[in-house]
């Protein structure tokens, strides 16, 4: 029996805002090119893998705040979340050294405007752009929120933590046109509607993550629904049936159900 892909770790952030007139939250999502291997065409939240340029970070202590408690591994998660949403946001969860503000909009803006590109084209690291413009990365506004590894038998597999984070006041956010090639703001209900109608494509995790955020009515009380969450981990167990796959869970991770059909084998 072959042996299973190892898994590489990767992150990704739920960025949430309050839409008062809905009363309801909204969170930012994106359309992944159609031209990409993993989930291509897929509405997803921001993020990727580790790499070694987050390794760095972790080992320069100057470059972020709010880590105290964290092992190394849990920050790179963090620092690698925060990067990944940046490049293909443009959204930046950080503050200026010795400040406990975020970096006011404008700012980020033009920190965006004149690095992003060049920072996803391998140019400039990320490290360089925190240092030169006097930033720290905010990994205490991050909360974990989920734990999942791709099942095993998959060519491509992840070991990805999930996380929320409030969007940054007036930080409004835009794909990227590479790895994505569209960007909304879209409440968790209408995300999940979209995916059963067919409107959105949308991976399995997605939608049990989605499900779950949709029982929170703003920001702070997913925040704070979050922060009291044990995190268990999934790994889905996938068998084959007659009318298509099923997912095994574990029930406890606190997704209302332990077995799920997912539709035909593609």
């Amino acid at each position: 029996m072959a042996e299973a892909a190892a898994s590489r770790p990767a992150s990704t952030i739920l960025l949430l805002r309050d839409n008062a007139a809905a009363k309801e939250i909204e969170v930012f999502m994106m359309v992944r090119h159609h031209q990409i291997e993993f989930n291509s065409g897929a509405l997803v939240f921001p993020g990727g893998s580790v790499d070694a340029g987050d390794k760095e970070i972790v080992a320069r202590s100057d470059l972020y705040s709010g880590g105290e408690g964290l092992s190394e591994s849990d920050r790179g998660f963090r620092i690698a979340a925060i990067r990944e949403t940046f490049e293909e946001s443009g959204i930046l969860l950080a503050r200026p050294k010795g400040s406990s503000a975020p970096i006011d909009a404008k700012r980020a803006g033009e920190i965006a405007d004149k690095h992003r590109v060049a920072l996803n084209e391998h140019k400039i690291s990320f490290l360089s752009i925190l240092s030169d413009n006097g930033l720290q990365l905010a990994l205490d506004t991050l909360v974990p929120y989920a734990h999942w590894i791709t099942p095993e038998g998959m060519p491509k597999r992840f070991d990805t933590w999930f996380f929320l984070a409030a969007a940054p006041p007036d930080q409004l956010g835009a794909h990227d046109g590479r790895e994505s090639t569209d960007s909304i703001w879209v409440s968790p209900r209408e995300a999940v509607d979209g995916g059963e109608s067919g409107r959105f494509k949308l991976p399995f995790p997605t939608t049990r993550n989605l499900i779950r955020l949709a029982k929170q009515g703003s920001v702070s009380a997913a925040l704070h629904h979050a922060s009291g969450m044990s995190i268990v981990t999934v790994m889905p167990v996938m068998t084959k049936t007659e009318s298509g796959r099923q997912l095994r869970i574990p029930r406890e991770a606190g997704y209302d159900g332990e077995v799920f059909e997912v539709g035909a084998v593609g």
